[in-house]
Formats: C-alpha cells, structure tokens, sequence
C-alpha cells in the first residue's frame, strides 16, 4: 500500500475538492481493469481534440503534458491522432447520466485519478463501461469485410478514448485509415 497522499483540486471545474491516494501510481488496479495506454499516451494522442484538461497540469504529472496535444481556446480535431472530431459534449454526458459528482469531466477524469492512486465509490461502475467498450472493439474487428481490415478513425477514436486500441489476431493487422499526414497508426498486433 502506498503512504497516503491527499490532493486539492482547484481548476475552472472543481474548487476545493480534495481526494487520497491510496494505492501507487499505476499499481493494483482492479482484475477486471487493464487499459492499453496511460493518461499520458491518451493525452500524446489528443484523443479529445486538445480540449480535454487544459486547467489541470497542477493535479496531474507534469510529464504527462510534456508532448500533450492540447489546445485551451477549442476542440481542434487536428490534433486528435486520428484526424477526426469523434466527441460528445459534457452535456450529452451528463444528460446520460455518465458524470461521476467527484469527476465531473467524465470517464477519462476518473481514469487518470484511478491510474494515479485515488480508488472511490464510483470505481465498478466506471470499470463497468470501460469493460463494456470491449464490445464495440469487437463489433469493429466483426464488421470488417474479408480482404479489407479497416475500420474508420472515429470507430479508433471510440476506443482509444477509453484507453483500448483496436486489435485482431495474428492472421492479420486490424488497420485504420489515416490522413497521409500521420505515418504511424495506433495499433497493435495479439500474441
């Protein structure tokens, strides 16, 4: 177990807020929880359009801002990894009844407070969707036409938001369409 920490939150969404840490950053995580890519890779690969946690380096690592793609003014969908504006609004999140009372920006806030310690009540429901999004990876992998392993950038975008890459087995690359701009794809191959 880890010494307990508190942290105090005061960002343009929260003020006074407080929370413990009570496990090592990146440690003991739920059995039913194993995301693929960290806040930090999350937030490299501008998967909420830049937007996302702008008001929050002093909650969070430095060294997760470090290559962030991020933009104060707007969602720029230019620097999501993908090239494409595959979000929702906060208020369709909360009109849906997503929003944690202590994560008011959503899952992927809870998320990064998870990775770095903080467990509360809300933690099972929230490993709930994230395991849920297993199904959309494989609707995407099962709606692929034989011959032609693509899926579309905002399908990629789906599941990269929750932290999952999209993957198929080792008879074939699962491969998303990117602009010719960006030479990599987020992808990895199962043993």
């Amino acid at each position: 177990m880890a010494r307990r920490r508190r942290v105090t939150v005061n960002d343009m969404m929260q003020r006074g807020y407080s929370y413990v840490l009570t496990e090592r950053p990146a440690r003991n995580f739920d059995p039913r929880f194993g995301p693929e890519l960290t806040p930090k890779e999350m937030l490299q690969l501008g998967v909420f359009g830049g937007k996302y946690m702008t008001d929050c380096r002093d909650e969070f690592p430095a060294s997760w801002f470090a290559r962030a793609k991020l933009c104060h003014e707007r969602h720029d969908p230019a620097l999501n990894f993908f090239g494409v504006n595959a979000s929702q609004p906060l208020g369709v999140w909360r009109r849906k009844r997503w929003i944690y009372a202590e994560d008011p920006r959503g899952w992927f806030q809870w998320y990064c407070r998870y990775y770095l310690g903080r467990r509360c009540p809300d933690d099972d429901r929230q490993i709930g969707r994230w395991r849920a999004i297993r199904r959309h990876v494989a609707q995407l992998r099962n709606s692929c036409f034989e011959g032609r392993l693509e899926v579309s950038p905002a399908a990629a975008v789906g599941a990269a938001a929750f932290g999952r890459t999209i993957r198929v087995s080792s008879s074939g690359a699962l491969r998303v369409p990117l602009p010719a701009s960006r030479s990599a794809p987020l992808l990895r191959r199962l043993t």
